[in-house]
């Protein structure tokens, strides 16, 4: 039973955050879900309805260096590296950070730190 009740908060709290972000193509929205095992991220020009790119720990690019630490605070700074290469190979240099109405602490703020060293700006 407690664990509907904060899966209905996260759902509350993404469904207010995404009323006020919104990506375009030269400052796309960078979505980040994580479950107990890997985590995910996509850019997406929601002005066009397209995802740009997309990663995770689960990727063959990723996945090799991670090995068993896809789940934890190390996986998500591999990923946030990739992404910010990948980022670079697609001339962007702006992103909108949606957090998906999971708090800004651990594997989320791991990720969004790993995607500032890579020269992200958002």
């Amino acid at each position: 039973m407690k664990k509907w009740i904060k899966l209905e908060g996260r759902d509350k709290r993404h469904k207010i955050i995404r009323k006020k972000i919104v990506g375009t193509s030269d400052k796309p929205r960078l979505s980040v879900y994580r479950s107990l095992s890997n985590t995910y991220v996509q850019l997406i020009d929601d002005v066009a309805g397209n995802t740009l790119a997309a990663l995770s720990t689960n990727s063959p690019s990723v996945k090799d260096k991670v090995k068993k630490d896809a789940g934890n605070l190390k996986g998500a700074a591999l990923l946030g590296t990739a992404v910010a290469e990948l980022c670079k190979e697609k001339g962007i240099t702006k992103i909108v950070f949606d957090r998906s109405g999971y708090t800004y602490h651990g594997k989320v703020k791991t990720l969004a730190d790993a995607l500032r060293k890579g020269g992200l700006k958002f």
